[in-house]
């Protein structure tokens, strides 16, 4: 332990990019008391076209650097990182080293082996990397290693029941070794509907549904897009509202201005409390998730969701209470959306149902005490 008794935890992450994982992590930087944990975040670049977590929110959460830990795949840069990686835990010593993100995982875990530390190993498994990432003989890889990982590592973490689920079907740890910690996040502050829905510049009598993500091909903006389509073709009255970035963004902005279709691109927001708080209905239509913080958030503004069943998505949405569980089919999404725009009084028995469901599951407090906890008892193993 370091000086004071302190137990000292090395938090390692590929990159700090805007998303979940980012969330958790520097949550967990600003929210486990100091007089009994001491904290090193290790993280490495975000790409060009990301907004980076901890420049553009996290701006008071500290971090060491190392080139080569991002996204992108080199075999210099990655080795560089891995002996960085192993420079690190053999000068800091940890009692915890918590790594986050499946590259971050790899490279994180073996260093701690070759570095021969006696650390506590710790992995989570922020969504599904069994779907929608890799295919053919490249997921047998990844399993592999995965399986290799996991025979080397203390305790794994997912963030969903269906992501430890999926995991161990495929052999990958034990169920011993799992714990399912749900996201937490703090309580929107946000504006009335009406105030926010002013600070926006939104029409105040029009019906908004929200998507806030990543616009990459995992989260199907095109499929997002086919639903507002959809919508159109159905006569109904509703506009769209997208938060977001990515490689797909301009594409999607071009088709939706070639098809004239109701929607508004706003780019990377900071503002997601607010723009929940002034909007009617949630949606999200990816191919995989593990537990979308986004949301979470839209449940916690009240919000209805419209989401896909897959991935851990039905541990936020309870169908036909909080929400609505389709299939992947634009169709089916939009006869959901049909559903919540014909119906004011199910809008509003949905959210609430969802607000008071967010709040028992999805609270900070739980989040922070589920690993301090975890931490503690890994020193008294």
């Amino acid at each position: 332990m370091s000086q004071g008794g302190k137990i000292k935890v090395m938090q390692v992450i590929a990159r700090m990019n805007v998303g979940g994982p980012a969330v958790i992590v520097a949550d967990l930087m600003r929210g486990l008391d100091s007089t009994q944990f001491e904290q090193i975040l290790v993280t490495g670049y975000c790409d060009e076209n990301e907004a980076d977590y901890l420049e553009t929110v996290a701006t008071d959460v500290k971090a060491t650097r190392i080139a080569g830990l991002g996204r992108s795949i080199s075999i210099i840069a990655d080795l560089k990182a891995f002996i960085a990686l192993v420079n690190k835990i053999k000068s800091e010593k940890p009692d915890v080293i918590h790594t986050h993100t499946a590259k971050a995982g790899v490279l994180g875990r073996t260093a701690v082996m070759l570095s021969r530390s006696k650390a506590v190993r710790i992995h989570t498994f922020h969504g599904h990397l069994l779907h929608g990432y890799f295919a053919g003989w490249k997921i047998k890889l990844v399993i592999a290693i995965e399986k290799f990982l996991a025979s080397h590592t203390n305790h794994l973490i997912a963030v969903g029941t269906q992501v430890k689920e999926d995991l161990l079907q495929v052999g990958i740890g034990k169920p011993s070794q799992y714990f399912v910690f749900f996201p937490g996040l703090p309580a929107p502050a946000a504006p009335s509907k009406v105030q926010s829905r002013k600070n926006l510049s939104l029409d105040i009598n029009q019906l908004y549904c929200t998507f806030v993500g990543r616009l990459t091909q995992i989260k199907r903006p095109d499929r997002l897009l086919d639903v507002v389509a959809a919508t159109v073709a159905r006569n109904l009255d509703i506009h769209f509202l997208v938060a977001g970035e990515g490689e797909l963004l301009e594409s999607c902005r071009e088709r939706a201005a070639t098809e004239n279709l109701p929607v508004t691109f706003l780019g990377w927001r900071k503002d997601i409390d607010q723009l929940f708080a002034a909007s009617d209905i949630a949606i999200l239509t990816s191919d995989n998730e593990g537990i979308p913080l986004t949301l979470i958030q839209a449940a916690q503004a009240g919000l209805p969701i419209v989401a896909p069943r897959v991935g851990s998505i039905a541990d936020i949405v309870l169908d036909g209470q909080t929400g609505f569980l389709t299939s992947t089919q634009a169709g089916a999404m939009a006869s959901a959306l049909s559903a919540l725009v014909g119906d004011e009084s199910l809008r509003a028995k949905l959210g609430s149902a969802g607000k008071s469901f967010a709040g028992k599951n999805f609270s900070l407090a739980k989040s922070l005490a589920d690993h301090a906890n975890l931490y503690v008892n890994s020193q008294k193993q």
